[in-house]
């Protein structure tokens, strides 16, 4: 099959990727134990299939996760679309130290991220988390200059409210918002943030499109996971909650059935049908599920299977909140 492409953001600032990216996360932390070799050949497997745009952070391992993408695409740069985070501060021990958006440490970050993955340029550099102590027009003015010295060539902003992705926006163009959305993570189509980034021309990279792997349908019991695995702690994944969402997930394995996909299909599915300014960039570290989650790109969903699923899986039905601490998002 041939990987379709799409087009973040607009003018200027438009970036053009793979429709479906891979998010290197779960490579190096918080979904268990990850095997590097495995690792590179899914990142390998995923260029040989065409998708291009990688998504990393420096806060991933700390730091491990960037080192690991490098190494990968060590001799395959042209074919990378590549993007990276600041933002999280974390030191090497994993210790985190909150979330720094002053323009020293933009500049430190950008410089210190680019050594880790062994580039010239960062394709799509984003703000991670925003800063609630630092105005964005600060860190956005540090990023522009970082865009004027060749050293990152688009920007992006992750889980902001609808003000501070128009403050930053004024700034400096944004080509990218990432933020989490799925038929589990509906927040963006009722809280303005999806309508924002329409009305300014800027793209919508959805992360987490398989809700953090719980709409494949793997996930039948919190005991699945791995003993350090994060989700043990997050409040979907708990009690009460965790049976809930196991009814919303059946109402879509029943869809996937009918469709004759995976659920992980018809839920990448249903992102890829929100607009072709929307990418989702599910995370994987197995090369069969890379495989399955490619061929989602050529599931036709029908009018009447959004209707289903939109039926199947409403705007706040999901139990719990994404996160157990909320506060660092949507501000």
């Amino acid at each position: 099959m041939t990987v379709s492409r799409r087009t973040l953001g607009s003018g200027a600032s438009a970036l053009e990727v793979s429709g479906e990216g891979l998010g290197c996360m779960g490579m190096s932390e918080f979904y268990g134990p990850g095997d590097e070799g495995e690792s590179v050949a899914v990142i390998h497997a995923a260029l040989d299939a065409g998708v291009n745009f990688l998504d990393t952070a420096d806060m991933y391992g700390p730091f491990t996760n960037e080192r690991l993408v490098g190494r990968a695409i060590a001799t395959r740069r042209d074919e990378v679309v590549l993007a990276t985070k600041f933002g999280n501060e974390r030191r090497e021990d994993g210790t985190r130290l909150g979330i720094n958006g002053r323009p020293d440490y933009v500049r430190q970050a950008c410089d210190a991220s680019l050594a880790r993955l062994g580039v010239e340029h960062i394709d799509l550099y984003y703000q991670h988390r925003v800063d609630p102590n630092v105005p964005v027009e600060e860190t956005w003015g540090a990023l522009g200059e970082l865009v004027t010295a060749g050293k990152v060539r688009h920007l992006g902003i992750s889980e902001a409210a609808p003000a501070t992705i128009r403050r930053a926006h004024a700034v400096h163009p944004v080509t990218a918002l990432q933020t989490e959305w799925s038929l589990w993570s509906r927040d963006v189509e009722d809280n303005d943030v999806l309508a924002t980034t329409r009305e300014l021309g800027i793209g919508f990279v959805a992360y987490s499109p398989l809700g953090r792997g719980f709409l494949s349908g793997t996930i039948r019991r919190v005991d699945d996971l791995d003993a350090n695995d994060f989700r043990r702690h997050s409040p979907r994944f708990q009690g009460e909650n965790f049976e809930k969402n196991l009814e919303l997930l059946e109402r879509v394995r029943e869809i996937a059935a009918d469709k004759g996909a995976t659920p992980s299909q018809l839920a990448l599915a249903w992102v890829l049908a929100q607009g072709p300014d929307v990418v989702p960039i599910p995370g994987t570290k197995r090369q069969r599920y890379l495989s399955e989650n490619i061929a989602a790109l050529d599931l036709e969903l029908s009018e009447d299977d959004l209707r289903a699923l939109d039926s199947a899986a409403p705007v706040g039905s999901s139990a719990g909140d994404r996160y157990a601490d909320m506060s660092s998002v949507n501000r």
